[in-house]
């Protein structure tokens, strides 16, 4: 394995770790990195919890989307609204839930916004998004309350959660940002089966403001220990030049090198890269948006019983999460841009595979594609947001993640409520087809990224 000298190597004290000694080194290609302080210097534990605690709060907002299709129906009966109210309100909030990460990212990394108090914010936004879902038959207070205001407080939460694991893990972030990541689907599961089976018009109001209140609970909980290691902070135990150290690091390291420098958000823009991620996020985000939004709603369509539809929905969810988990892990032994191309192809193939099972009427083939549909639909979030600090480095990735993932915003919009229009359109298998391509293209896409400011990337 090669890797770059040294090209300076300062020792200086750290004003904001009670005074602890690091060393700042700075490689060929003029990246610093800090050295010398450990997790427990900096946090006074170690630094799993930043793993745990976001985890653990993803799974508490997941809510939101995954399980939200489950409880259209009640709430169309309960409120009065039509299908295209019910889609619009969950576009809307995919909308602005995607929309705050560049934003709050701005805010955290001008020191005006702290990860805790981001978290605070989000936790008591989350509980008035689900109010208003509950409280209010108005389909535009709604699409405010909850779309609007519940966004808000689930992206901030989001992002913080996802910047936070990036911070923390520079060295081996694909494994650790897709088990957090993957919180936010399977944490759904309990939820999509309530909405199935213990959800109606005579307790709606229940279900809905408790699940409030148990977001707020679990989300401020979570966010006494946040905090973000200080700029340039890289492990104590590994070094950045030369990868020595932990083994499973360093082959981890060799596939994914550490980004050249760090890309301030216009420096990001400026590679290419950052745009061609942002594209492909809207691309793949809405196919699965779309799979998200319609897969029960087909199921009931093709004559499936309603156990079919709700198991379908929740395999989804599992799989989802459990697949951002596992594709991050096979990130850090393959490569983030390998597992990314995989993904995306498996996620268009299911399209297609979910159309025949329903042609052909087999249950056990539709839950089969619905598998792979979630393994697909949620895994390359994970690989985007360790791929964006891969490229462009640590020190901005709130705001360069901020950018890339704000494609969600237009997915939400093609994904959910003119995906509403293309099975209104061409029906169901039209609108699914239409779905695989779009996955397709965005996968040979895909095979275009490269790591800015590198010309050749260590290898074993």
């Amino acid at each position: 394995m090669t890797a770059d000298p040294i090209a300076s190597n300062d020792s200086t004290t750290s004003p904001d770790a009670a005074h602890r000694p690091y060393r700042e080194v700075t490689d060929a290609h003029g990246r610093v990195f800090r050295v010398g302080e450990t997790d427990r210097d900096i946090l006074g534990h170690s630094r799993k919890l930043m793993v745990y605690l976001p985890w653990i709060a993803m799974m508490a907002i997941s809510v939101f989307e995954y399980a939200y299709g489950s409880a259209e129906d009640t709430l169309s009966h309960a409120h009065g609204w039509t299908q295209s109210n019910t889609f619009w309100i969950l576009s809307v909030w995919i909308f602005f839930q995607a929309g705050v990460a560049f934003p709050a990212g701005w805010l955290r990394e001008k020191g005006l916004l702290t990860a805790r108090k981001a978290m605070y914010v989000g936790s008591g936004l989350c509980l008035v998004g689900f109010l208003a879902l509950s409280h209010l038959s108005n389909v535009w207070l709604a699409i405010l309350g909850f779309g609007v205001v519940g966004g808000i407080g689930a992206g901030l939460v989001y992002a913080t959660c996802i910047n936070m694991v990036g911070k923390w893990f520079p060295e081996r972030r694909g494994a650790r940002t897709g088990f957090v990541n993957g919180g936010f689907a399977y944490g759904s599961l309990p939820f999509i089966f309530i909405f199935n089976y213990g959800f109606d018009t005579a307790n709606y109001h229940r279900v809905l403001d408790l699940i409030g209140c148990y977001i707020m609970v679990v989300v401020f909980a979570s966010a006494f220990f946040f905090k973000d290691p200080p700029k340039n902070w890289w492990p104590a135990d590994i070094d950045p030049l030369t990868y020595a150290g932990n083994g499973k690091n360093a082959t981890s390291l060799a596939k994914n090198p550490p980004a050249a420098r760090q890309y301030a958000p216009k420096e990001a823009i400026r590679t290419g890269m950052l745009p061609l991620m942002w594209v492909l996020i809207v691309m793949t985000a809405g196919v699965s948006i779309f799979g998200i939004s319609f897969q029960v709603d087909y199921a009931k369509e093709v004559g499936f019983g309603p156990l079919v539809a709700a198991s379908s929905m929740g395999v989804m969810a599992v799989i989802n999460g459990i697949g951002r988990g596992v594709v991050g892990w096979l990130s850090d032994k393959w490569g983030r841009k390998q597992a990314l191309v995989f993904v995306i192809v498996v996620l268009g193939l299911a399209q297609f595979g979910v159309i025949w099972a329903g042609d052909i009427r087999s249950e056990s083939l539709f839950l089969f594609f619905a598998f792979l549909s979630g393994f697909g639909g949620g895994a390359f979030y994970p690989l985007f947001a360790a791929l964006t600090p891969d490229y462009f480095g640590e020190n901005f990735n709130a705001t360069n993640y901020g950018l890339v993932y704000s494609g969600k915003l237009i997915s939400g919009l093609f994904g959910g409520g003119l995906g509403s229009m293309v099975v209104a359109a061409w029906g169901y298998d039209g609108a699914y087809a239409l779905a695989g391509a779009v996955s397709m293209v965005a996968a040979a896409l895909a095979l275009l990224l490269r790591q800015p400011g590198r010309t050749a990337v260590p290898v074993t």
